[in-house]
């Protein structure tokens, strides 16, 4: 399949002016993770273990991808007034696959039983998105035209017939907890948790850390006993000591909690380097800042706060004989 699709590219010639996207840009050069695949060594594929295999076709079909047009889907969004109350329900329906076809992987375990779209009442839209290369179209062949068909018939204000109603019971989940994995992902898309649009925008794409240090600093965490991580899961959680570090910079320097600080100062750096503001003045700032919170955590006296929280903490550390 994978050969099939790097045919199909060669002939197309869409490889032509890849040069020219956003995929090879010089001038945003600021890590080195690319992973390409060369070729050379092919015949020895089948040699290597499962794992080994299966990342090799990941990284291919991540490769292949960007030689291919993007996925079409068509949003349906509908609100229903029954009784008074409103229901909504969102669909995502795929009209051309594009490069979904080769982000499928061989080992992939689809979902049955599962649609794009479920309807939800109380004024929540539910839309189901997915992993590149995970994608299910709603319906299939004469059913999912017959589906479309009914859709596009609709009108604002239309009245339809209801045949059934059910009322499902049902809770919500916790948050995963954090792996090695999804941890550096929530480091990276760290600005999608700052409201502010311009600063979300100056962090966006760079995170906290960068894509060579991020897996260093998590590391590092786990090295000096602030977080801990199973082995076995790869879940990582915070630890006692952990946990108290982040009371004390939470009562004392509530702005480095806040990816917003970092967006801040990455402004800055961009500002000195268009030559908006000087080094000097930038300097100037971030040592006001570091000076002034420091002379705040001398003066907070806070230390009865802080033992009384730990004590409650250590509440949750116990280790059961």
């Amino acid at each position: 399949m994978v050969q099939n699709l790097a045919s199909q590219i060669l002939n197309n010639g869409s490889y032509k002016g890849i040069a020219k996207t956003r995929y090879v840009n010089d001038k945003q050069i600021t890590d080195h993770y690319a992973i390409i695949p060369t070729g050379q060594g092919l015949n020895n594929l089948m040699s290597l273990n499962p794992t080994a295999v299966k990342v090799y076709e990941v990284i291919v079909r991540r490769f292949l991808c960007i030689f291919l047009p993007p996925a079409v889907y068509r949003k349906v969004s509908l609100r229903v007034s029954v009784k008074g109350e409103q229901f909504f329900a969102g669909f995502k329906i795929q009209e051309e696959e594009g490069y979904l076809k080769a982000a499928a992987f061989s080992f992939s375990r689809k979902k049955e039983g599962k649609k794009e779209g479920e309807s939800t009442g109380g004024g929540q839209v539910a839309e189901k998105e997915k992993s590149a290369g995970a994608e299910e179209k709603l319906e299939e062949g004469a059913a999912g035209a017959a589906f479309m068909n009914a859709l596009n018939q609709l009108k604002k204000g239309a009245a339809l017939p209801v045949k059934d109603m059910q009322i499902k019971e049902g809770e919500t989940s916790p948050p995963k907890r954090y792996n090695s994995g999804t941890i550096i992902l929530a480091m990276e898309n760290a600005g999608q948790l700052i409201e502010d649009e311009e600063l979300r925008a100056q962090i966006k794409g760079s995170g906290i850390g960068t894509s060579a240090t991020r897996a260093e600093i998590l590391k590092k965490l786990i090295n000096i006993n602030y977080l801990a991580l199973n082995r076995k899961t790869q879940l990582v959680t915070p630890t006692l000591m952990g946990e108290m570090i982040y009371e004390v910079v939470n009562n004392s320097i509530r702005p480095l909690l806040d990816p917003a600080l970092t967006a801040s100062w990455e402004k800055g750096l961009t500002m000195v380097a268009e030559g908006t503001i000087t080094e000097e003045e930038y300097m100037k700032k971030l040592d006001d800042f570091v000076s002034r919170r420091t002379n705040i955590v001398q003066q907070l006296h806070n230390q009865c706060i802080l033992n009384q929280q730990f004590n409650k903490a250590a509440g949750n550390y116990v280790k059961s004989n």
